[in-house]
């Protein structure tokens, strides 16, 4: 039975929630599954995904192929890595513990800069509101200053035509 690493949509129309499911390549897009490996919500930024790397692996090892958009989330995740690694394991290439550390080295460098493009999204957020604060105080400050000269002439005007009637008489 081939079998397929596949996303299977849920959520609501507009609104896409994924799970990744290892299921047999001939069963229907949103039918059954063998088993459910993780989630993808691609409505956060950025992408948010929850997955089973061991169990992701123990199906990659298994002969289970994955769809392109599944690779890339496994790929982005490293389960592809750590199925990699542990080839070389099986080979003979390296060890259990140099693998272990390798993967881990390389989940801390993920994690650098996920945390740093969030750091960047945050930050660019908070520019873009304090620039939309500066742009309003400047049309209120604009529009305070338009009203004002309407009522001091508004004062004025008849101040001034009581002068002149003064000068007059």
């Amino acid at each position: 039975m081939p079998v397929k690493i596949r996303l299977q949509r849920h959520g609501k129309k507009g609104k896409p929630f994924y799970w990744i499911v290892a299921a047999d390549a001939r069963s229907k897009r949103d039918g059954k599954y063998l088993e459910k490996i993780g989630t993808y919500n691609p409505n956060t930024n950025p992408a948010t995904i929850d997955l089973d790397v061991d169990g992701a692996v123990k199906w990659l090892q298994n002969g289970a192929q994955p769809t392109d958009t599944a690779k890339a989330i496994l790929s982005y995740k490293g389960a592809l890595l750590k199925n990699h690694l542990a080839g070389g394991v099986r080979k003979g290439a390296l060890t259990e513990e140099q693998a272990e550390t390798k993967f881990n080295a390389w989940l801390e460098e993920k994690a650098t800069k996920i945390n740093a493009k969030t750091d960047g999204l945050a930050k660019a957020d908070a520019d873009a509101k304090a620039k939309a604060l500066e742009a309003e105080k400047a049309v209120n400050e604009a529009r305070i200053a338009a009203n004002t000269p309407e009522e001091v002439v508004a004062e004025e005007a008849p101040a001034a035509e009581a002068d002149a009637s003064n000068e007059e008489e």
